[in-house]
């Protein structure tokens, strides 16, 4: 059984930083592409990163770039989001998802298989 366990989401004034994790278990996880998606309050689930198996290959909604950083460490299972310069506007449950096949970089909800539970992220202004 698949399962996706986001961390390390909280309050964090604007302009600060954090950094979300997602543990994975119960696959083989390095030949998993791995995003991020966030959903914020009364709106539409959206991408915010993607990463590749190898991690060699990121892409990133615009709204995002430059502030944050994909990354993977197979050996740990596990795929970080480093995010910098909040804003309020970043505010949201974030939730982490994997692609059973295929590596690549996937920016669409529906091209993933597993999904975690979310963590959720508050800016305050």
């Amino acid at each position: 059984q698949v399962q996706l366990v986001e961390s390390g989401g909280g309050l964090v004034q604007a302009g600060g930083s954090l950094r979300l994790s997602c543990a994975a278990s119960g696959r083989t996880f390095s030949s998993d592409p791995m995003g991020w998606f966030r959903r914020a309050p009364g709106k539409e689930r959206e991408f915010v990163a993607a990463t590749s198996c190898s991690g060699g290959n990121t892409y990133y909604a615009d709204s995002v770039k430059g502030r944050f950083t994909i990354s993977r460490d197979n050996a740990k299972n596990t795929v970080y989001l480093q995010m910098n310069s909040l804003k309020p506007e970043d505010t949201a449950v974030y939730y982490c998802a994997a692609r059973s096949d295929s590596c690549g970089t996937y920016l669409r909800s529906w091209d993933y298989d597993y999904w975690g539970q979310g963590t959720q992220v508050t800016v305050s202004s």
